[in-house]
């Protein structure tokens, strides 16, 4: 009878236990917002910043095939904001800088998974050769699955710049462009560089944009902060579907923020 009622308590505790480990793990989620900035043939060497042709359409294969619930940055910013919970496989796909290689080679494979992303232009460099123009932007947006957001007018330094005025422009000036050109109202904003602070980011609230993104704040940066929302960069590391699983997992901030520990 003893043996018996301690085999209860043992194995009670350790359902217990599990349980707290399991709200835990949950507890640890962050909406993963995948950061891309080229996409091209060749990759070269130690390049963080371009992902092959071939690794992109991979990897959104394996998203369309495993039934992720792709959503824009727009949407996720509003889910969060409310507090909604948050569908299972959820993930949103971002491009900084407004490469033309976006164009080129991330659009077509953007259109044959219908798969929705955001790209963040650098206003002053559209049209310059390796940049979108204002054509290939348009082009993307009428499709309906690629939608855009401003990344600074001249993408310096934010938090740097001491003139207020400057500081505005870069922001607000970036957004009214944007919102000329496409005859769309612009909503969201990438920090260059992914820095920002209570200045950099009031200005963007200021502004009227409704979410905004950064790379890699540290765990000290709250997880909802809709005007700053934590990403993780997606470089050719992820050709191995199993590291882009764990990478698009919704845990993996949590192990990057105290894998150093």
């Amino acid at each position: 009878m003893f043996k018996r009622k301690k085999l209860v308590f043992v194995s009670g505790f350790a359902a217990v236990l599990l349980l707290c480990g399991i709200g835990f793990i949950r507890g640890q989620y962050v909406l993963p917002i995948a950061m891309y900035h080229s996409v091209a043939p060749v990759v070269p060497e130690g390049n963080r910043l371009i992902v092959s042709v071939k690794t992109f359409e991979r990897q959104m294969a394996f998203l369309k095939k495993n039934v992720y619930n792709t959503v824009t940055l727009e949407q996720a910013a509003s889910m969060i904001k409310k507090k909604n919970k948050i569908p299972a496989k959820t993930i949103v796909l971002t491009f900084d800088d407004g490469n033309k290689d976006n164009y080129t080679y991330a659009f077509p494979v953007l259109k044959k998974y219908r798969l929705p992303a955001t790209i963040f232009i650098i206003v002053s460099k559209v049209g310059k050769p390796d940049k979108l123009d204002w054509e290939q932007i348009k082009e993307m947006k009428d499709s309906g699955l690629v939608s855009f957001g401003s990344h600074s007018l001249n993408h310096p330094f934010l938090e740097n710049i001491e003139d207020s005025e400057i500081l505005k422009k870069e922001i607000s000036d970036s957004k009214r462009i944007l919102e000329e050109n496409l005859k769309k109202e612009v909503n969201t904003f990438s920090y260059p560089c992914g820095r920002l602070n209570s200045r950099v980011r009031q200005e963007v609230v200021s502004a009227g944009y409704k979410a905004a993104v950064v790379t890699n704040p540290g765990k000290n940066c709250l997880d909802d902060d809709i005007f700053a929302l934590k990403r993780l960069r997606i470089s050719e590391n992820a050709s191995n579907m199993f590291v882009f699983w764990i990478e698009t997992s919704g845990y993996y901030n949590f192990i990057r923020e105290h894998r150093h520990k």
